[in-house]
């Protein structure tokens, strides 16, 4: 009967002390115990391969003080991922930051627009002039303006 040979392994030790379980080449140890410099020769290979590297600096973020700025910045990051000027795991973690600062911005906007409102509606020439009729109320620039001075007060 033939009798299939077994899988000779490497004779030499693991840092561990324990049998190396590679299969071994002509001389009894596996490739990296007969060449222990290849190793660390390949991992260099593969970290540079890896390496993430800033090739050309880019651009500074402008102020991001209003909702178009931020649109403005999210568009131009898209844009720089796409063109591989920027790694995706930076994009990704600056979305979360884009969107916080976008709500703030929206939060303190509508803020300052109820404040312009509830200033206008205390002047003295909307004071005791509500009889349930419509009001003709300049309201900006606000969404939906026509809904908003037609409505009865």
């Amino acid at each position: 009967m033939n009798a299939i040979p077994k899988p000779v392994h490497c004779k030499a030790q693991t840092k561990a002390g324990k049998p190396c379980r590679a299969a071994a080449t002509e001389g009894g140890l596996c490739f990296f115990h007969a060449n222990p410099n290849k190793a660390s020769e390949l991992g260099r290979i593969g970290g540079r391969k890896n390496r993430h590297g800033v090739a050309d600096p880019l651009d500074p973020l402008p102020r991001l003080d209003t909702a178009i700025a931020v649109r403005t910045t999210v568009a131009r990051l898209i844009e720089d991922v796409y063109a591989g000027k920027l790694h995706p795991r930076i994009a990704s973690g600056l979305a979360p930051l884009l969107s916080l600062q976008l709500r703030a911005i929206e939060r303190s906007d509508l803020g300052q627009r109820v404040a312009k409102l509830e200033k206008l509606l205390a002047s003295p020439d909307l004071k005791g002039n509500f009889d349930g009729g419509e009001q003709p109320i300049d309201f900006g620039n606000l969404p939906n303006a026509g809904y908003y001075a037609t409505s009865k007060v």
